[in-house]
């Protein structure tokens, strides 16, 4: 069966540094994948490269067997890769509920009309709020996504990928900037959506605790190139991961990738 997404030489330079480097890597639809690596491994500038967001030296990124390269990081979402970024992307001024009908409006391709009260959509509002659910907001429909906690703005920028339709979701570390109270309730998110089954979920994140029991798969990005990608338990027994991840050369407190 063709993946549903996959690298094939994956490399972009700059200047003199390579920061990703010749990375092959495929993952099958539905799957949980975690990306880990040190710091200045390459592991946002590998998300980069497959959402579009960078351009590659050499390789390609495939999509359901299509190659990419030639599609803006827009038409990539609009074909169901949806990308999240470390800082939090909403409309602060905005209500909860009206952020995600706005992402559930702009997939269904309904224009707005000046003189419409939005509610007179009604399948929009039901979307919204099923997905507010699904990352466990509701309740907070019309909270000003201003007053939301850090957590809470982030799984809200997941309920406006999900509201795109997204198949894949591009994760990159979730929990960035969150006190220790937030992070099992995004955590929570994250299996929650992955327990429904329907989705494919790639992520980062620097601590690799926290994504044990979530993962299928893990890779481990290091210098740029692809150290190893295999069950938790294979990365844990991986003496080559030990010795370039936990064995001193990575800082736990550092969050840059």
């Amino acid at each position: 069966m063709e993946p549903i997404l996959r690298t094939e030489n994956l490399t972009i330079r700059f200047g003199g540094h390579t920061a990703v480097d010749h990375v092959n890597f495929s993952m099958p639809d539905k799957h949980f994948k975690s990306i880990i690596g040190p710091n200045g491994a390459g592991k946002t500038t590998f998300f980069n490269l497959i959402s579009g967001e960078l351009k590659p030296t050499e390789g390609e990124v495939y999509f359901k067997g299509k190659a990419l390269s030639n599609a803006s990081s827009v038409t990539r979402t609009r074909m169901g890769l949806g990308r999240s970024f470390q800082i939090t992307n909403v409309f602060p001024n905005l209500t909860v509920l009206e952020n995600v009908r706005l992402a559930v409006q702009s997939k269904e391709k309904i224009r707005y009309q000046m003189f419409s009260n939005y509610f007179s959509y009604k399948n929009l509002i039901e979307k919204a709020e099923e997905l507010l659910d699904l990352v466990l907001l509701s309740g907070k429909e019309f909270v000003l996504a201003s007053q939301l906690s850090h957590g809470e703005k982030r799984k809200l920028e997941i309920a406006m990928l999900l509201a795109l339709d997204t198949e894949v979701l591009l994760l990159d570390e979730p929990t960035a900037g969150m006190s220790l109270e937030e992070v099992p309730a995004i955590l929570d998110v994250i299996r929650h959506i992955k327990n429904t089954g329907d989705k494919t979920i790639l992520l980062i994140e620097h601590k690799m605790d926290m994504i044990l029991d979530l993962s299928d798969s893990i890779m481990v990005l290091f210098n740029g190139k692809l150290l190893a990608d295999g069950s938790p338990q294979e990365i844990m027994d991986n003496e080559t991961v030990q010795n370039a991840y936990l064995g001193g050369l990575y800082d736990d407190n550092l969050t840059e990738s």
